[in-house]
């Protein structure tokens, strides 16, 4: 139990003993002079305050919390910059976000690791679909701009994306937050925007880790990660083994960038400062570049027992020709017709402003396709149907023999409209 007089005594002699003030700690902290003087009288500091203020008296949250120095320590955890005391008050917090209902789910926050329960009485031959993901450099600009519950919906969906495309139920989340300095409110920001994608996608987050590495990762930087598990009956898996000469290749529409490109993109932004402002279709480039991946998984889940569906591929880094080539299977090749492809202004705008050639843009960029799925001509309407329903989606090519996996035809209308709007 603590002792709010031996913690306040403690404070104060702590105070006097490096030769300051209250109104030196309270300016240094940020606070006001009066809250010093509450601390000093018998009233806890808040804990999100805990930390500084223990580097301010050069002592540690456990000392604080104790009223004493520790015996006979010379080094401790807390001096390092990992406060024990101050993490543990992070993970009950963060244990509301892990609540559920899943009878799946067979432990909470607390044990060694995540229990999930895989018997599925109406899967025959089950398999298992894992997958890590990360969203890339657009995580150092979401900190930057104050998206951090938007980067979690990107990560998520990404991940979901990636294992819906094998025809997968997803299942478990696990996520990986990694930051020099635990900032209560950004973790709980994390924790919450995982939680709510990870339910937007039909799962559930069911545990992770957070790890406090100072000088390693700088203060106010976070690197997240997360791993998935999914599951799929073994004569289900849609992996392009079905996909034939004469199948169709439908583009399903993206809402912009997704988590791809951005390394080129804050390279636009730092040699040309000004385009962070500019207008796009009436959202700033900011408000264009940050909206969250699409999540497809909703909109795809009515096709995984379609025997004419014969392959889905997410269009990601490496753009239409690196993700659909990785599942046309050797001896047959997709024409894709660029002319059919729905583009969106940001990408015009993205060309213009870099002078970025369309064989460059395409390689980089979904440019409006965030999925391609090859299905049967006797199919074509039904899943467009389908998908429609969420996304728009259409006909953009054909699968022929050939060699080249990925072949374009014509080129890409760029919208010019979008870069009308340039400093506006």
């Amino acid at each position: 139990m603590l002792d709010n007089k031996k913690i306040s005594e403690f404070i104060t002699g702590k105070r006097k003993q490096l030769g300051m003030t209250q109104a030196d700690v309270a300016e240094r902290l940020k606070v006001s002079f009066q809250a010093v003087s509450k601390w000093e009288n018998g009233t806890l500091p808040n804990v999100e305050v805990l930390v500084e203020l223990a580097k301010i008296l050069n002592t540690s949250v456990d000392e604080i919390l104790l009223g004493r120095d520790k015996d006979n320590e010379t080094y401790s955890y807390s001096k390092s910059g990992v406060d024990i005391s101050y993490t543990d008050s992070i993970k009950k917090e963060m244990a509301e976000y892990l609540k559920t209902d899943n009878e799946r789910v067979l432990n909470g926050l607390g044990p060694f690791a995540s229990l999930y329960d895989i018997g599925f009485s109406n899967i025959e031959e089950p398999v298992l679909v894992l997958k890590s993901e990360e969203p890339g450099s657009k995580q150092k600009l979401a900190m930057e701009y104050g998206y951090s519950r938007s980067i979690c919906h990107d990560m998520i969906n990404h991940l979901v994306n990636d294992i819906a495309v094998m025809g997968a139920k997803p299942l478990a989340v696990l996520d990986t937050i990694v930051c020099g300095k635990a900032e209560k409110e950004t973790i709980k920001s994390f924790i919450k925007g995982i939680s709510e994608a990870c339910q937007e996608n039909e799962c559930n987050l069911v545990g992770g880790e957070t790890s406090i590495q100072p000088d390693v990762v700088g203060n106010g930087l976070y690197i997240l990660t997360s791993s998935i598990a999914g599951i799929v009956s073994k004569s289900n898996i849609i992996d392009g083994s079905r996909i034939r000469e004469g199948d169709a290749a439908l583009a399903v529409a993206s809402n912009g960038l997704h988590t791809n490109g951005y390394t080129l993109v804050r390279l636009l932004m730092e040699k040309m400062p000004q385009i962070k402002l500019d207008k796009i279709n009436g959202e700033t480039f900011i408000e264009q570049i940050m909206k969250p991946h699409t999540p497809y998984y909703k909109a795809l889940k009515p096709l995984f027992s379609d025997s004419g569906v014969h392959g889905m591929a997410h269009i990601t880094g490496g753009g239409i020709e690196g993700n659909l080539g990785r599942i046309i299977p050797d001896g047959l090749c997709a024409e894709i017709d660029l002319n059919k492809l729905k583009t969106l202004p940001v990408f015009s705008y993205i060309k213009t402003v870099g002078n970025i050639n369309e064989a460059e843009m395409l390689s980089t960029f979904n440019c409006g396709a965030g999925m391609i799925v090859i299905v049967e001509r006797e199919h074509i309407r039904r899943t467009v149907e389908i998908i429609k329903k969420y996304y728009d989606c259409y006909e953009i090519g054909e699968i022929k023999t050939g060699n080249k996996k990925v072949d374009f035809r014509n080129h890409i209308i760029w919208e010019q409209s979008a870069c009308d709007t340039i400093n506006s």
